[in-house]
């Protein structure tokens, strides 16, 4: 008895140590968080838990090449949880590991624990494949976990406006607008599908600073070119270079794409 009470005193404080940390980490206190496993490491905590906290740290603290080694390691170890794999695609994504990075987000939609971030990421990647049927799969999962998440409704509005489907773009980015009313990114988004919705072009809002305004302008002829609106499109694009206060490269090649016959050197 008197062993166990021994084996006892020692392993709480470890115990208590790892879980503490990764409440500072949940907090946003990932500083204090490295402090608190290293005590706890030199104190002899060790195992999957230490190994989960520390990829997790390591994600927090963007040493994404880092995080996707951990994060392997756990998955090859047979760790499974809809989170994990949602933060292994994350990391693989910052490095330009894209098809990791679906096959991550893939496992993770499998499990029971998937969450509505989760499905908005294999949204976002069916979008840049033109994959239209699964970017809707996945947008539709995801708001049904979680109906009201402004990120997903304002990503299947994008992915509308994309397609040309103005009308009922506007409404889900509208939704996503009034539930994050001071999310400018979302804010922009909307006012970008009501210029779609009545054939017109963004205009600069009070205040708003010349570069902001110039890769408004230059997301309204992405979306107008692909509508097949190539006037439209070239204004934009041509307002976007004019407005820029450097030299806008994307607005630049997007006129190029637009209109072949128009130079854009400077």
């Amino acid at each position: 008895m008197l062993a166990l009470a021994l084996l006892l005193a020692v392993s709480a404080p470890t115990v208590d140590g790892v879980a503490e940390a990764r409440h500072a980490l949940r907090q946003g206190r990932p500083i204090q968080a490295r402090e608190m496993v290293r005590k706890a490491m030199g104190d002899g905590a060790s195992g999957p838990a230490l190994d989960h906290l520390l990829a997790d740290l390591a994600f927090a603290e963007g040493r994404w090449a880092e995080a996707t080694v951990r994060y392997q390691a756990l998955i090859l170890g047979g760790k499974r949880s809809g989170n994990l794999f949602e933060q292994a695609a994350i990391a693989a994504l910052k490095q330009g590991h894209d098809k990791e990075a679906m096959a991550l987000l893939d496992s993770g939609a499998a499990l029971p624990d998937a969450g509505p971030r989760l499905f908005s990421l294999r949204g976002v990647m069916a979008d840049r494949r033109e994959d239209w049927a699964a970017a809707d799969a996945a947008y539709r999962q995801g708001l049904k976990l979680d109906p009201t998440s402004p990120q997903l409704l304002n990503n299947h509005g994008w992915s509308l406006l994309l397609r040309g489907q103005w009308l009922e773009a506007h409404r889900l980015i509208g939704k996503a607008a009034a539930l994050a009313p001071d999310d400018k990114r979302i804010q922009a988004n909307l006012e970008l599908a009501a210029s779609a919705l009545a054939a017109d072009l963004p205009r600069r809002r009070e205040g708003e600073s010349s570069s902001s305004f110039a890769a408004r302008l230059n997301d309204a002829g992405v979306l107008a070119l692909r509508a097949g609106q190539n006037e439209k499109a070239q204004a934009a694009f041509a307002g976007a270079l004019e407005q820029s206060e450097h030299w806008f490269t994307r607005a630049a090649n997007n006129l190029a794409l637009a209109a072949p016959s128009v130079s854009t050197k400077r």
